[in-house]
């Protein structure tokens, strides 16, 4: 699938292998990858961390094969989601980066005027997307001046 913001194919990736249960060497104890995860989660890292910390610390390669459910879902059960989705807001965070650049006497960069247009695109089209999934009120709309709020 070519890229959508660039002139050039998409690059392949590997794909995880197909097993239907966690290897034996792994934590497959239900009760204790689920306080795990609500640990961490307290302690304020995202799902991607929280994964990463569980398999390189904890020997659980993969929390689906172990619980039958995402980090995401074990966290909205526990109601520990944020208020914005986990990709979003971390598009948010990096708009904010971007006008944080520009405002600080930087205001003739044009490839991060670009950036900042192409990267507030993509929070549009998946605030769309979560307005359809019912995961954002159905009045949201991206406002550049209400950003920081929204992130911090």
């Amino acid at each position: 699938m070519a890229r959508m913001y660039k002139s050039r194919k998409g690059q392949s990736g590997s794909s995880r292998p197909h097993v239907k249960e966690a290897p034996e060497w792994s934590e497959t104890d239900k009760d204790t990858v689920q306080s795990l995860i609500l640990d961490l989660a307290k302690t304020g890292l995202s799902t991607a961390e929280i994964g990463t910390v569980l398999r390189d610390k904890h020997a659980v390669p993969n929390v689906r094969l172990v619980l039958g459910k995402r980090i995401g879902q074990v966290l909205a059960e526990n109601d520990m989601l944020g208020t914005y989705p986990e990709d979003m807001m971390n598009l948010m965070r990096q708009a904010v980066a971007i006008i944080n650049h520009l405002g600080s006497g930087n205001h003739k960069d044009i490839h991060n005027k670009r950036a900042l247009e192409i990267t507030e695109a993509k929070i549009r089209r998946l605030a769309s997307y979560y307005i359809a999934e019912k995961r954002l009120p159905s009045d949201w709309r991206y406002k550049r001046d209400e950003l920081r709020l929204m992130v911090e």
